[in-house]
């Protein structure tokens, strides 16, 4: 069964193969838009070459919607991880990617049991050294082309829905989402208005960077991302002092108990020695 996007289907026809193809609505913009989206798509995946986090389990979108109640912390951070280290990568290419959403990013397992991030769709992306210009622009959480994205995505990641939506998933209807970015989304990031709930986050300080533009370049983002990550690792890898102090008591508990039954031994011996008198 095919699936539609906005420019293209996408039909299997093999175990492992698919054949992606453009719209042909018989209008001449539309179809001089998807045949250049086609253009600009193969020409940035030549130039990108082969990375382990460009292009099994559906997109991100559709595994949230299913499983983030399942995902694991290590996972998701790991994820978050994955997605840092692919826009650092395109942008050091001189790739935008410019449609960077959930539905854009696929669940891939790369070993038994892996669960890893892949950019796809190329189609939108601009690169100014080709001179390519896919014309496009994500969804209204993640409209920044540059690198702001990546906190919206990282938001979506760890709560499960897009930033500013009460509930998961998508919209059923077009004109409910656009409506919600006109009244909702827009106005709070134009206003530096940023969820609630961010701080709360495991790296809640670098998704609120992100968002508030203080990163100059992704590969700041990413170097951020680490420092959180090897201290949250340092820390894990700590005794805690509770855990400390429990065993300190448990070897005081012990000594204890040895030392009442010594003392009891003794008695034991003096009373065998009266009696044996």
């Amino acid at each position: 069964m095919p699936i539609y996007g906005s420019t293209c289907s996408v039909e299997p026809v093999s175990p492992g193969i698919v054949v992606k193809k453009p719209h042909q609505l018989g209008e001449e913009y539309f179809d001089k838009r998807f045949a250049n989206n086609f253009s600009v798509e193969r020409q940035i995946l030549e130039r990108l070459g082969q990375h382990p986090r460009i292009v099994s389990h559906g997109n991100l979108q559709a595994y949230l919607a299913e499983h983030h109640a399942s995902t694991p912390l290590d996972q998701r951070l790991r994820w978050c991880r994955q997605l840092a280290e692919a826009l650092d990568y395109i942008h050091g290419r001189g790739v935008l990617h410019s449609d960077l959403r959930p539905g854009n990013i696929l669940v891939h397992e790369t070993t038994p049991g892996a669960r890893d991030l892949m950019l796809a769709d190329f189609g939108g992306s601009v690169c100014e050294e080709l001179g390519l210009d896919g014309l496009s622009l994500p969804d209204g959480p993640f409209y920044s082309p540059v690198f702001n994205w990546q906190s919206s995505i990282f938001y979506t990641v760890h709560t499960g829905r897009w930033p500013y939506k009460p509930t998961p998933g998508r919209f059923g209807k077009v004109d409910d989402r656009l409506e919600w970015e006109d009244k909702v989304v827009y106005p709070n990031f134009q206003q530096d208005k940023f969820p609630d709930d961010v701080g709360d986050l495991p790296a809640g300080d670098v998704i609120l960077a992100c968002w508030k533009r203080e990163f100059a370049t992704a590969k700041d983002a990413l170097t951020a991302l680490d420092k959180y990550l090897g201290a949250r690792e340092k820390k894990c890898a700590e005794p805690t002092a509770v855990t400390e102090n429990e065993n300190r008591g448990e070897d005081e508990l012990n000594n204890n108990v040895v030392g009442i039954e010594n003392r009891g031994n003794q008695y034991e011996g003096r009373l065998t020695s009266l009696i044996q008198r």
